[in-house]
């Protein structure tokens, strides 16, 4: 989370993240709290849906309707500064700092994890699977390439380890499609989380994220150490 969070929040703080909300200019309409949900992509109406169901009457509740509305755009009908500081209000409540948790296990760090430790990856697989996961989602969509494909694309390239291929070989390959895949997507073009971290982890060999790690991101230098 420490990883993911110095890309999408430019901190390692990322348990600071619930309250986040903005729009990032991206075409997702507003990007929020731990891994980046977003209004125009559905994944933050679900995290609503969860609170409502965990809390219901709560202040985010009468927003479902208008984010089911902005779904597929960037638009912020109904939606504006009474939802900005719902949103970021609601994170004082465990019960919505769970839902977020939640549905960043149910539909990116689990399916993520579970997918790399069926291609024979250890941890830092893991964690290249679940950026990309965060990043791109796991479908491809209009203007989007999603994980799926990108692995696509890296197996005609090389063999995972569960099919007898060469670890840091097969990683490699799914970064060379991961920066293939941002340069086709229109909001995206920075590949730094890929080229000055992920990228870094590989060629040092620490498959196991074993520490002290150091990396930068959009410039920014960042590094975790033992414990």
């Amino acid at each position: 989370m420490r990883l993911v969070s110095s890309a999408e929040n430019s901190s390692l703080d990322w348990e600071a993240q619930y309250p986040y909300i903005e729009d990032i200019g991206d075409g997702r309409g507003y990007t929020a709290g731990i891994i980046g949900f977003c209004s125009g992509t559905g994944d933050m109406t679900e995290v609503v849906k969860r609170y409502a169901k965990a809390r219901p009457g709560n202040p985010l509740e009468r927003f479902l309707p208008a984010l089911r509305a902005v779904e597929g755009s960037a638009a912020h009908t109904g939606l504006g500064r009474p939802f900005t500081r719902a949103w970021a209000k609601a994170a004082d409540d465990p019960a919505f700092r769970a839902a977020q948790d939640a549905e960043r296990d149910a539909v990116y760090f689990d399916p993520a994890v579970r997918q790399a430790e069926q291609d024979g990856l250890g941890a830092l697989g893991q964690f290249i699977y679940y950026d990309a996961y965060v990043m791109h989602g796991a479908g491809d969509t209009e203007g989007t390439v999603g994980f799926r494909t990108m692995r696509r694309e890296a197996m005609a390239a090389a063999r995972t380890p569960a099919r007898g291929g060469d670890e840091r070989a097969y990683l490699d390959a799914f970064l060379d499609a991961r920066v293939a895949a941002i340069g086709r997507e229109p909001s995206h073009s920075d590949t730094s989380r890929v080229e000055t971290a992920q990228r870094v982890f590989v060629r040092e060999g620490k498959l196991g994220l074993e520490t002290p790690l150091r990396w930068k991101v959009y410039g920014d230098a960042y590094r975790i150490d033992a414990g």
